[in-house]
C-alpha cells in the first residue's frame, strides 16, 4: 500500500568510490539532485582516486542478496540500477533478487572498466552480465567498449551504432542505450533503441578534464527520472540533459581526472 508522503524512491546495486565521483557515491547525489530518495546496496568496495583505481574487494553474493531483501521488504522501489558487480556469483544473485522483488524498472549500467582503463570485472563474470543481468534491463547503457565485450560489434563510426543497439537487444535488453562519446566528431552522438524504433542524442562535445563518472551519472539519472514516473524516452532525454550540465561544471580536484558536478543546478 502507497504511504500518503512518500518521495519517489531509487535502488542503486554497485561498488563504492571512496574518492566519491563515481559508484554509488555518484548514484546517490544524482538521485538527490532529482528530488528522490536513495537507496544503495553494495557489491564491490573500490580503493580509487582521480589518478586510478589500486584495487577492488567484492562482497559476497549472500550479504548483496541480504541487502537488497532488507531493503525491498521494507520500503521496495519504484526502479533500480545496476553499476559494477564485479563477480559472476554478485550477478547471479543480483538477477534473483530483480526476479523474486519484481523489478521491472531497472537500468543495467554494464561497468567494466574504470576511466583509466582498469579492470572492474573479474575475468568469468562477463558471460553472467552477457546471459543473466543484461536480459532483465529496461535499458542497458553501455559504451562502445563493453558493447564490443558483451555482443564483439565494434563501432567505429556513428553508421555503426544501429549495428550495436541492434546486437545488445539481441542479447535480451528492452532498450539499450548505446554511448558514443568516444567516437571522433564535432558531436558525441547516443542512440537509443529497442531494435524497431531509434531515438538519436546528438550533443556537444565537452572540452572537460573532469569526467569521472560519467555514466554512472547517466544511468542514475536516468534511474531517478523512472522513478518519479518519466516514461523511458523523457527519461533519457532529462537525463542527458543533467548530465551535459555536470560535465561543463566539472569539479577541479585531485590531480586526475575530476568528478562531473552532480549538484550543478543549486550551485
Amino acid at each position: 500500500m502507497e504511504q500518503p508522503g512518500r518521495p519517489p524512491v531509487a535502488l542503486t546495486m554497485a561498488g563504492s568510490d571512496p574518492s566519491g565521483g563515481a559508484g554509488i557515491q555518484a548514484d546517490l547525489k544524482t538521485f538527490e539532485a532529482h528530488g528522490v530518495y536513495g537507496m544503495a546496496v553494495l557489491t564491490a568496495l573500490t580503493a580509487q582516486n582521480t589518478l586510478g583505481v589500486r584495487g577492488f574487494e567484492v562482497v559476497s553474493s549472500a550479504f548483496v542478496r541480504q541487502q537488497i531483501d532488507a531493503v525491498m521488504e521494507d520500503i521496495g522501489t519504484d526502479a533500480a540500477k545496476t553499476g559494477m558487480l564485479a563477480s559472476a556469483a554478485v550477478m547471479e544473485a543480483v538477477a534473483a533478487a530483480v526476479t523474486h522483488h519484481g523489478i521491472d524498472a531497472l537500468v543495467v549500467d554494464p561497468v567494466a572498466a574504470s576511466k583509466h582503463g582498469d579492470p572492474l570485472l573479474e575475468r568469468e563474470a562477463l558471460t553472467a552480465l552477457r546471459e543473466v543481468v543484461v536480459p532483465l534491463a529496461l535499458v542497458a547503457t553501455p559504451n562502445l567498449g563493453e558493447v564490443e565485450l558483451l555482443t564483439g560489434v565494434t563501432v567505429e563510426g556513428v553508421d555503426d551504432l544501429e549495428r550495436a543497439g541492434d546486437a545488445m537487444v539481441e542479447l535480451g535488453c528492452r532498450w539499450v542505450l548505446v554511448k558514443g562519446g568516444h567516437l571522433p566528431g564535432p558531436q558525441a552522438v547516443d542512440l537509443l533503441t529497442d531494435g524497431r524504433h531509434r531515438e538519436w542524442y546528438p550533443g556537444p562535445r565537452l572540452d572537460s578534464r573532469d569526467t569521472h563518472g560519467t555514466g554512472c551519472t547517466l544511468a542514475a539519472a536516468m534511474t531517478a527520472r523512472l522513478a518519479a514516473g518519466d516514461d523511458l524516452v523523457p527519461a533519457v532525454r532529462a537525463a542527458k540533459d543533467y548530465l551535459t550540465g555536470a560535465l561543463r561544471r566539472g569539479v577541479r580536484i585531485g590531480a586526475g581526472i575530476g568528478p562531473v558536478d552532480h549538484q550543478w543546478r543549486s550551485r
